[in-house]
């Protein structure tokens, strides 16, 4: 098995094909983002009919999965109101997501850099990314 130091540009469109291929059977349309391990995007693919909206959005969850090091849903109780990161999502000029869709990606325990989906409800973009993490890992 081999181990990755960064994401390289062969590996996100795999990563993208993968995801895509998920939204598809979820018949959501969606915009997938990959990012290397600083949050820099590496590749980007919005699915025909994909909202507008959402491409900022998974551009932004790949690059808070990256910087924070854990899935964005992870962060979502402890930015509510009350919680120890309250406000965290209005840092780093307001790109820090606070719920489910952007996951790192790991090799040897080390985050080589993030996939992150949006488009669809919160647990069709976790799906979506969680498919491009299983490609990214088949692919080491």
């Amino acid at each position: 098995m081999r181990t990755a130091q960064t994401v390289s540009l062969e590996t996100a469109k795999e990563i993208l094909d993968a995801a895509e291929s998920k939204a598809n059977e979820l018949g959501v349309a969606m915009n997938l983002a990959v990012t290397n391990n600083e949050g820099n995007l590496l590749a980007f693919r919005r699915m025909d009919g994909a909202k507008l909206v959402a491409a900022s959005i998974a551009r932004d969850k790949a690059y808070t999965a990256a910087a924070v090091k854990k899935p964005t849903e992870a962060l979502k109780e402890g930015s509510e109101p009350g919680g120890d990161v309250y406000g965290l999502q209005s840092t780093d000029d307001n790109r820090v997501v606070t719920f489910g869709g952007g996951i790192p990606l790991e090799s040897d325990g080390v985050v080589v850099g993030a996939v992150g989906c949006s488009g669809g409800d919160v647990s069709e973009d976790i799906a979506v990314a969680s498919a491009g993490v299983t490609a990214f890992e088949e692919s080491l």
